[in-house]
Protein backbone atom coordinates (compact mmCIF):
# COMPACT_ATOMS: atom_id res chain seq x y z
CA UNK A 1 0.00 0.00 0.00
CA UNK A 2 1.40 3.37 -1.04
CA UNK A 3 1.57 5.94 1.75
CA UNK A 4 1.48 9.68 1.32
CA UNK A 5 4.38 11.74 2.61
CA UNK A 6 2.41 12.87 5.67
CA UNK A 7 1.38 9.29 6.51
CA UNK A 8 4.94 8.03 6.08
CA UNK A 9 6.43 10.75 8.29
CA UNK A 10 3.76 10.14 10.92
CA UNK A 11 4.57 6.45 10.95
CA UNK A 12 8.32 6.92 11.32
CA UNK A 13 8.24 9.90 13.70
CA UNK A 14 8.16 7.80 16.89
CA UNK A 15 11.22 5.82 15.85
CA UNK A 16 13.19 8.92 14.86
CA UNK A 17 12.32 10.71 18.11
CA UNK A 18 13.58 7.78 20.16
CA UNK A 19 16.60 7.49 17.84
CA UNK A 20 17.77 11.05 18.55
CA UNK A 21 17.11 10.67 22.28
CA UNK A 22 19.38 7.61 22.31
CA UNK A 23 22.06 9.66 20.55
CA UNK A 24 21.58 12.41 23.13
CA UNK A 25 22.05 9.98 26.02
CA UNK A 26 25.12 8.42 24.35
CA UNK A 27 26.82 11.78 23.92
CA UNK A 28 25.89 12.84 27.45
CA UNK A 29 27.53 9.68 28.77
CA UNK A 30 30.61 10.45 26.68
CA UNK A 31 30.72 13.98 28.13
CA UNK A 32 30.38 12.60 31.65
CA UNK A 33 33.13 10.05 31.04
CA UNK A 34 35.54 12.70 29.75
CA UNK A 35 34.75 15.01 32.66
CA UNK A 36 34.98 12.31 35.33
CA UNK A 37 38.16 10.72 33.96
CA UNK A 38 39.87 14.04 33.33
CA UNK A 39 40.61 13.07 29.72
CA UNK A 40 38.83 16.03 28.23
CA UNK A 41 41.14 18.33 26.30
CA UNK A 42 40.77 22.09 26.08
CA UNK A 43 39.49 23.25 22.69
CA UNK A 44 39.47 26.99 23.34
CA UNK A 45 38.96 29.58 26.07
CA UNK A 46 35.57 31.30 26.06
CA UNK A 47 35.70 34.39 28.28
CA UNK A 48 38.53 32.78 30.25
CA UNK A 49 36.46 29.63 30.64
CA UNK A 50 38.18 26.50 29.28
CA UNK A 51 35.86 24.87 26.78
CA UNK A 52 36.81 21.18 26.69
CA UNK A 53 35.73 18.18 24.64
CA UNK A 54 33.46 17.20 27.53
CA UNK A 55 31.55 20.46 27.07
CA UNK A 56 31.47 19.91 23.31
CA UNK A 57 29.74 16.54 23.58
CA UNK A 58 27.37 17.93 26.19
CA UNK A 59 26.37 20.68 23.76
CA UNK A 60 25.89 18.10 21.00
CA UNK A 61 23.77 16.01 23.38
CA UNK A 62 21.57 19.04 24.03
CA UNK A 63 21.33 19.58 20.28
CA UNK A 64 20.03 16.03 19.86
CA UNK A 65 17.47 16.72 22.59
CA UNK A 66 16.34 19.73 20.54
CA UNK A 67 16.13 17.69 17.35
CA UNK A 68 14.13 14.84 18.93
CA UNK A 69 10.81 16.78 19.27
CA UNK A 70 11.07 17.97 15.66
CA UNK A 71 11.50 14.39 14.47
CA UNK A 72 8.76 13.12 16.78
CA UNK A 73 6.22 15.71 15.64
CA UNK A 74 5.43 13.94 12.37
CA UNK A 75 4.75 17.36 10.85
CA UNK A 76 6.35 17.60 7.37
CA UNK A 77 7.13 21.28 7.91
CA UNK A 78 9.03 20.64 11.15
CA UNK A 79 10.64 17.41 10.00
CA UNK A 80 12.07 19.22 6.98
CA UNK A 81 14.58 20.71 9.42
CA UNK A 82 15.89 17.20 10.21
CA UNK A 83 15.93 15.93 6.62
CA UNK A 84 18.38 16.05 3.76
CA UNK A 85 17.08 18.60 1.23
CA UNK A 86 15.53 17.11 -1.89
CA UNK A 87 18.02 18.83 -4.18
CA UNK A 88 20.98 17.28 -2.36
CA UNK A 89 19.35 13.84 -2.47
CA UNK A 90 18.77 14.12 -6.20
CA UNK A 91 22.34 15.34 -6.71
CA UNK A 92 23.73 12.37 -4.75
CA UNK A 93 21.59 9.95 -6.74
CA UNK A 94 22.73 11.49 -10.02
CA UNK A 95 26.34 11.46 -8.89
CA UNK A 96 26.26 7.95 -7.49
CA UNK A 97 27.12 5.21 -9.95
CA UNK A 98 28.86 1.85 -9.84
CA UNK A 99 32.17 3.33 -11.03
CA UNK A 100 32.16 6.14 -8.46
CA UNK A 101 31.06 3.68 -5.78
CA UNK A 102 33.81 1.14 -6.50
CA UNK A 103 36.64 3.60 -7.14
CA UNK A 104 35.45 5.70 -4.21
CA UNK A 105 35.72 2.81 -1.78
CA UNK A 106 39.30 2.20 -2.91
CA UNK A 107 40.14 5.90 -2.44
CA UNK A 108 38.52 5.95 1.00
CA UNK A 109 40.50 2.87 2.03
CA UNK A 110 43.71 4.56 0.88
CA UNK A 111 42.92 7.76 2.80
CA UNK A 112 42.11 5.79 5.95
CA UNK A 113 45.39 3.92 5.65
CA UNK A 114 47.58 6.97 5.02
CA UNK A 115 45.88 9.07 7.72
CA UNK A 116 45.31 6.20 10.16
CA UNK A 117 46.98 8.01 13.07
CA UNK A 118 44.37 10.74 12.77
CA UNK A 119 41.34 8.50 12.37
CA UNK A 120 42.19 6.16 15.25
CA UNK A 121 41.96 9.02 17.74
CA UNK A 122 38.96 8.29 19.97
CA UNK A 123 37.41 11.72 19.54
CA UNK A 124 37.82 11.61 15.77
CA UNK A 125 36.24 8.17 15.65
CA UNK A 126 33.39 9.29 17.92
CA UNK A 127 32.84 12.33 15.69
CA UNK A 128 32.74 10.12 12.62
CA UNK A 129 30.23 7.81 14.28
CA UNK A 130 28.01 10.76 15.16
CA UNK A 131 28.16 12.10 11.61
CA UNK A 132 27.26 8.67 10.20
CA UNK A 133 24.34 8.27 12.61
CA UNK A 134 23.06 11.80 11.94
CA UNK A 135 23.29 11.22 8.18
CA UNK A 136 21.36 7.99 8.60
CA UNK A 137 18.73 9.70 10.77
CA UNK A 138 18.29 12.58 8.31
CA UNK A 139 18.06 10.06 5.45
CA UNK A 140 15.33 8.07 7.21
CA UNK A 141 12.81 10.78 6.34
CA UNK A 142 13.18 9.73 2.70
CA UNK A 143 10.61 6.94 2.07
CA UNK A 144 12.79 5.15 -0.50
CA UNK A 145 15.83 5.08 1.79
CA UNK A 146 13.75 4.03 4.79
CA UNK A 147 12.04 1.24 2.83
CA UNK A 148 15.41 -0.36 2.09
CA UNK A 149 17.12 0.18 5.44
CA UNK A 150 14.15 -0.86 7.61
CA UNK A 151 13.41 -4.01 5.64
CA UNK A 152 13.67 -6.87 8.17
CA UNK A 153 16.23 -8.65 5.97
CA UNK A 154 18.45 -5.57 5.85
CA UNK A 155 18.29 -4.35 9.46
CA UNK A 156 20.98 -6.79 10.67
CA UNK A 157 23.18 -5.84 7.72
CA UNK A 158 23.02 -2.18 8.77
CA UNK A 159 24.10 -3.26 12.24
CA UNK A 160 26.89 -5.40 10.80
CA UNK A 161 28.24 -2.42 8.84
CA UNK A 162 28.56 -0.36 12.02
CA UNK A 163 30.03 -3.30 13.93
CA UNK A 164 32.54 -3.88 11.15
CA UNK A 165 33.62 -0.24 11.34
CA UNK A 166 33.95 -0.45 15.11
CA UNK A 167 36.09 -3.58 15.16
CA UNK A 168 38.28 -2.32 12.33
CA UNK A 169 38.82 0.86 14.32
CA UNK A 170 39.71 -1.12 17.45
CA UNK A 171 42.24 -3.22 15.53
CA UNK A 172 43.76 -0.20 13.77
CA UNK A 173 43.94 1.78 17.03
CA UNK A 174 45.68 -1.10 18.76
CA UNK A 175 48.07 -1.51 15.85
CA UNK A 176 49.02 2.19 15.85
CA UNK A 177 49.69 2.07 19.60
CA UNK A 178 51.87 -1.01 19.18
CA UNK A 179 53.77 0.58 16.31
CA UNK A 180 54.53 3.61 18.46
CA UNK A 181 55.62 1.43 21.37
CA UNK A 182 57.88 -0.71 19.16
CA UNK A 183 59.44 2.45 17.69
CA UNK A 184 60.27 3.51 21.26
CA UNK A 185 61.82 0.11 22.01
CA UNK A 186 58.92 -1.08 24.18
CA UNK A 187 56.98 -4.32 24.03
CA UNK A 188 53.55 -4.46 22.33
CA UNK A 189 50.45 -4.08 24.46
CA UNK A 190 49.58 -7.77 24.15
CA UNK A 191 52.84 -8.66 25.92
CA UNK A 192 51.82 -6.61 28.96
CA UNK A 193 48.72 -8.72 29.47
CA UNK A 194 49.90 -12.29 28.93
CA UNK A 195 48.47 -13.73 32.13
CA UNK A 196 47.20 -17.29 31.73
CA UNK A 197 43.39 -17.51 31.59
CA UNK A 198 41.73 -20.76 32.61
CA UNK A 199 38.91 -22.27 30.55
CA UNK A 200 37.02 -22.95 33.77
CA UNK A 201 35.68 -20.81 35.26
CA UNK A 202 36.93 -17.72 33.37
CA UNK A 203 36.12 -18.55 29.73
CA UNK A 204 32.99 -20.63 30.37
CA UNK A 205 31.61 -17.99 32.73
CA UNK A 206 32.12 -15.26 30.13
CA UNK A 207 30.55 -17.40 27.42
CA UNK A 208 27.53 -18.07 29.62
CA UNK A 209 26.96 -14.35 30.18
CA UNK A 210 27.29 -13.68 26.45
CA UNK A 211 24.85 -16.50 25.64
CA UNK A 212 22.21 -15.14 28.04
CA UNK A 213 22.64 -11.58 26.74
CA UNK A 214 22.45 -12.71 23.11
CA UNK A 215 19.34 -14.79 23.79
CA UNK A 216 17.64 -11.77 25.38
CA UNK A 217 18.64 -9.62 22.39
CA UNK A 218 17.21 -12.15 19.93
CA UNK A 219 13.93 -12.30 21.87
CA UNK A 220 13.60 -8.51 21.75
CA UNK A 221 14.57 -8.54 18.08
CA UNK A 222 11.90 -11.14 17.28
CA UNK A 223 9.26 -9.08 19.09
CA UNK A 224 10.21 -5.76 17.49
CA UNK A 225 10.72 -6.90 13.89
CA UNK A 226 8.50 -9.09 11.78
CA UNK A 227 10.11 -12.17 10.32
CA UNK A 228 10.94 -11.56 6.63
CA UNK A 229 8.76 -14.44 5.44
CA UNK A 230 7.14 -14.29 2.02
CA UNK A 231 4.66 -16.46 0.13
CA UNK A 232 5.68 -20.01 -0.85
CA UNK A 233 8.22 -20.19 -3.65
CA UNK A 234 6.77 -20.47 -7.14
CA UNK A 235 8.54 -21.04 -10.44
CA UNK A 236 6.00 -18.85 -12.26
CA UNK A 237 6.44 -15.84 -9.96
CA UNK A 238 9.91 -14.94 -8.76
CA UNK A 239 10.83 -11.89 -6.66
CA UNK A 240 12.26 -8.90 -8.46
CA UNK A 241 15.03 -8.47 -7.53
CA UNK A 242 15.77 -12.06 -6.58
CA UNK A 243 18.65 -11.88 -4.13
CA UNK A 244 20.83 -14.46 -2.45
CA UNK A 245 21.38 -14.37 1.33
CA UNK A 246 23.53 -11.42 2.33
CA UNK A 247 26.68 -13.52 2.75
CA UNK A 248 26.39 -14.66 -0.91
CA UNK A 249 25.63 -11.24 -2.40
CA UNK A 250 29.30 -10.77 -3.24
CA UNK A 251 29.21 -13.92 -5.37
CA UNK A 252 25.93 -12.81 -6.96
CA UNK A 253 27.50 -9.48 -7.90
CA UNK A 254 30.50 -11.29 -9.39
CA UNK A 255 28.10 -13.27 -11.62
CA UNK A 256 27.38 -10.00 -13.44
CA UNK A 257 30.95 -9.86 -14.73
CA UNK A 258 32.00 -13.51 -15.01
CA UNK A 259 30.58 -16.79 -16.21
CA UNK A 260 28.93 -18.88 -13.46
CA UNK A 261 31.79 -21.40 -13.47
CA UNK A 262 34.30 -18.59 -13.04
CA UNK A 263 32.44 -16.59 -10.38
CA UNK A 264 31.00 -19.57 -8.54
CA UNK A 265 33.80 -22.14 -8.78
CA UNK A 266 37.18 -20.85 -9.97
CA UNK A 267 37.43 -17.57 -8.05
CA UNK A 268 36.14 -18.97 -4.71
CA UNK A 269 38.54 -21.91 -5.15
CA UNK A 270 41.40 -19.46 -5.69
CA UNK A 271 40.41 -17.65 -2.49
CA UNK A 272 40.60 -20.93 -0.57
CA UNK A 273 43.89 -21.80 -2.25
CA UNK A 274 45.30 -18.40 -1.37
CA UNK A 275 44.30 -18.80 2.29
CA UNK A 276 45.94 -22.24 2.35
CA UNK A 277 49.08 -20.85 0.69
CA UNK A 278 49.56 -17.96 3.15
CA UNK A 279 51.72 -19.92 5.65
CA UNK A 280 54.00 -21.07 2.80
CA UNK A 281 54.46 -17.74 1.02
CA UNK A 282 54.62 -15.51 4.11
CA UNK A 283 58.25 -15.06 5.12
CA UNK A 284 57.70 -12.17 7.55
CA UNK A 285 57.88 -13.47 11.11
CA UNK A 286 57.07 -10.11 12.68
CA UNK A 287 53.61 -9.21 13.86
CA UNK A 288 52.71 -12.66 15.17
CA UNK A 289 50.47 -12.48 18.22
CA UNK A 290 49.95 -8.74 18.30
CA UNK A 291 48.40 -5.98 16.23
CA UNK A 292 50.72 -4.03 13.95
CA UNK A 293 50.63 -2.22 10.62
CA UNK A 294 54.17 -0.88 10.21
CA UNK A 295 55.71 -4.35 10.34
CA UNK A 296 53.19 -5.86 7.91
CA UNK A 297 52.04 -3.04 5.65
CA UNK A 298 51.84 -5.12 2.49
CA UNK A 299 49.90 -7.96 4.12
CA UNK A 300 47.60 -5.47 5.84
CA UNK A 301 46.77 -3.62 2.62
CA UNK A 302 46.19 -6.81 0.65
CA UNK A 303 43.84 -8.16 3.31
CA UNK A 304 41.92 -4.90 3.68
CA UNK A 305 41.58 -4.56 -0.09
CA UNK A 306 40.40 -8.14 -0.52
CA UNK A 307 38.04 -8.16 2.46
CA UNK A 308 36.62 -4.63 2.48
CA UNK A 309 36.73 -3.55 -1.17
CA UNK A 310 36.16 -6.87 -2.89
CA UNK A 311 33.73 -8.47 -0.48
CA UNK A 312 32.07 -6.12 2.03
CA UNK A 313 31.43 -3.34 -0.50
CA UNK A 314 29.92 -5.89 -2.90
CA UNK A 315 27.58 -7.07 -0.13
CA UNK A 316 26.57 -3.47 0.61
CA UNK A 317 26.07 -2.83 -3.09
CA UNK A 318 23.94 -5.92 -3.55
CA UNK A 319 21.86 -5.16 -0.46
CA UNK A 320 21.16 -1.45 -0.73
CA UNK A 321 21.99 -0.36 -4.29
CA UNK A 322 20.86 -3.27 -6.48
CA UNK A 323 17.14 -3.08 -7.21
CA UNK A 324 14.65 -4.57 -9.69
CA UNK A 325 16.21 -6.25 -12.73
CA UNK A 326 19.52 -5.96 -10.85
CA UNK A 327 19.79 -2.33 -11.91
CA UNK A 328 21.93 0.09 -9.92
CA UNK A 329 19.92 2.63 -7.90
CA UNK A 330 20.98 5.60 -5.81
CA UNK A 331 20.43 5.70 -2.05
CA UNK A 332 17.33 7.89 -2.38
CA UNK A 333 16.09 6.65 -5.74
CA UNK A 334 12.77 4.83 -6.09
CA UNK A 335 13.13 1.17 -7.00
CA UNK A 336 11.17 1.26 -10.23
CA UNK A 337 10.59 -2.23 -11.67
CA UNK A 338 10.00 -0.66 -15.10
CA UNK A 339 13.43 0.95 -15.22
CA UNK A 340 15.27 -0.44 -18.24
CA UNK A 341 18.93 0.18 -18.93
CA UNK A 342 20.14 -0.70 -22.39
CA UNK A 343 23.05 -3.12 -22.09
CA UNK A 344 25.23 -3.51 -25.15
CA UNK A 345 28.03 -5.59 -23.69
CA UNK A 346 30.75 -6.34 -26.21
CA UNK A 347 33.52 -8.96 -26.08
CA UNK A 348 37.13 -7.90 -26.50
CA UNK A 349 37.39 -9.93 -29.71
CA UNK A 350 34.53 -7.93 -31.23
CA UNK A 351 36.21 -4.67 -30.22
CA UNK A 352 39.42 -5.82 -31.90
CA UNK A 353 38.17 -7.40 -35.13
CA UNK A 354 34.97 -5.47 -35.81
CA UNK A 355 35.49 -2.02 -34.30
CA UNK A 356 39.24 -1.60 -34.70
CA UNK A 357 39.97 -3.58 -37.90
CA UNK A 358 36.50 -3.14 -39.45
CA UNK A 359 36.25 -6.80 -40.41
CA UNK A 360 34.31 -9.82 -39.28
CA UNK A 361 35.60 -12.06 -36.55
CA UNK A 362 37.44 -15.15 -37.84
CA UNK A 363 35.10 -18.05 -38.37
CA UNK A 364 35.81 -21.59 -39.50
CA UNK A 365 34.32 -22.68 -42.84
CA UNK A 366 31.22 -24.83 -42.76
CA UNK A 367 31.97 -28.51 -42.29
CA UNK A 368 35.45 -27.92 -40.85
CA UNK A 369 36.95 -30.48 -38.52
CA UNK A 370 37.28 -30.04 -34.77
CA UNK A 371 40.96 -29.02 -34.85
CA UNK A 372 40.38 -26.42 -37.55
CA UNK A 373 37.41 -24.98 -35.67
CA UNK A 374 39.52 -24.83 -32.51
CA UNK A 375 42.24 -22.99 -34.43
CA UNK A 376 39.77 -20.38 -35.67
CA UNK A 377 38.37 -20.00 -32.14
CA UNK A 378 41.85 -19.38 -30.76
CA UNK A 379 42.55 -16.91 -33.57
CA UNK A 380 39.27 -15.13 -32.87
CA UNK A 381 40.04 -14.82 -29.16
CA UNK A 382 43.78 -14.22 -29.62
CA UNK A 383 43.60 -10.54 -28.52
CA UNK A 384 42.10 -11.53 -25.18
CA UNK A 385 44.37 -14.55 -24.75
CA UNK A 386 47.48 -12.48 -25.44
CA UNK A 387 46.32 -9.68 -23.15
CA UNK A 388 45.56 -12.05 -20.24
CA UNK A 389 48.88 -13.90 -20.67
CA UNK A 390 50.80 -10.63 -20.78
CA UNK A 391 48.95 -9.44 -17.68
CA UNK A 392 49.75 -12.60 -15.72
CA UNK A 393 53.25 -13.30 -17.04
CA UNK A 394 54.83 -9.89 -17.71
CA UNK A 395 53.44 -7.73 -14.93
CA UNK A 396 55.37 -9.50 -12.11
CA UNK A 397 58.77 -8.97 -13.83
CA UNK A 398 57.83 -5.37 -14.55
CA UNK A 399 57.04 -4.86 -10.87
CA UNK A 400 60.38 -6.40 -9.90
CA UNK A 401 62.33 -4.17 -12.27
CA UNK A 402 60.39 -0.98 -11.65
CA UNK A 403 59.76 -1.18 -7.90
CA UNK A 404 62.33 -1.42 -5.13
CA UNK A 405 59.71 -2.89 -2.79
CA UNK A 406 58.82 -5.77 -5.12
CA UNK A 407 62.50 -6.29 -5.93
CA UNK A 408 63.25 -6.82 -2.25
CA UNK A 409 60.15 -8.99 -1.95
CA UNK A 410 61.35 -11.17 -4.82
CA UNK A 411 64.84 -11.57 -3.34
CA UNK A 412 63.36 -12.77 -0.04
CA UNK A 413 60.65 -15.01 -1.46
CA UNK A 414 62.26 -16.57 -4.50
CA UNK A 415 60.77 -17.10 -7.95
CA UNK A 416 58.06 -19.66 -7.16
CA UNK A 417 56.61 -18.07 -4.06
CA UNK A 418 56.72 -14.60 -5.62
CA UNK A 419 54.89 -15.75 -8.76
CA UNK A 420 52.21 -17.51 -6.69
CA UNK A 421 51.72 -14.37 -4.59
CA UNK A 422 51.72 -11.98 -7.54
CA UNK A 423 49.31 -14.09 -9.61
CA UNK A 424 46.90 -14.39 -6.69
CA UNK A 425 46.97 -10.62 -6.25
CA UNK A 426 46.56 -10.12 -10.01
CA UNK A 427 43.49 -12.36 -10.08
CA UNK A 428 42.10 -10.44 -7.13
CA UNK A 429 42.71 -7.11 -8.86
CA UNK A 430 41.12 -8.42 -12.04
CA UNK A 431 37.64 -8.16 -10.53
CA UNK A 432 37.57 -4.37 -9.95
CA UNK A 433 39.34 -3.89 -13.31
CA UNK A 434 36.66 -5.90 -15.06
CA UNK A 435 33.89 -4.13 -13.16
CA UNK A 436 35.13 -0.70 -14.22
CA UNK A 437 35.59 -1.83 -17.85
CA UNK A 438 32.06 -3.23 -17.91
CA UNK A 439 30.59 0.03 -16.65
CA UNK A 440 32.71 2.37 -18.78
CA UNK A 441 33.18 0.68 -22.18
CA UNK A 442 30.61 -2.17 -21.89
CA UNK A 443 33.31 -4.83 -22.03
CA UNK A 444 31.77 -8.24 -21.43
CA UNK A 445 34.58 -10.82 -21.62
CA UNK A 446 38.29 -10.70 -22.33
CA UNK A 447 38.07 -14.25 -23.68
CA UNK A 448 34.72 -15.57 -24.90
CA UNK A 449 34.61 -19.21 -26.01
CA UNK A 450 30.97 -20.25 -25.51
CA UNK A 451 31.61 -23.33 -27.67
CA UNK A 452 33.51 -24.82 -24.72
CA UNK A 453 31.78 -22.84 -21.92
CA UNK A 454 34.96 -20.88 -21.33
CA UNK A 455 34.50 -17.17 -20.72
CA UNK A 456 36.81 -14.87 -18.79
Amino acid sequence: MHLSEAEFLEGISGFLGAYYLVLAVSNALMAYYLWKSGRGTVICNCFRFPFTTAHLWLVISMLYVTIAPLAMSGNPRWMAWVSIPLGIREFLDALMGPVIYTVGTIVVLGVLFVCRRFFVRPMVAWSGLNLALVLMGFSMTDPDFAAIVTKPDNVPIVGLVFLLGFFNWVAASRAVQNDDRIAEGLEPLEKLDDEKVLVWPDLVYTELICMVALTALLLLWAIALQAPLEEPASSVKTPNPSKAPWYFLGLQEMLVYYDPWMAGVVLPSMVLFGLIAIPYIDFNKEGNGYYTIEQRKFAYLVFQFGFLVMWITLIVMGTFLRGPNWNFFGMYETWDAHKVEALNNVDLSEYFWVHMLSMGRPRAPEGSGGLLQLGYILLRESPGIVLVLLYLALLPPVLIVGSKFFRELYSKMGFLRFMVLSNLIQMMALLPIKMVLRWTIDLKYFISIPEYFLNL
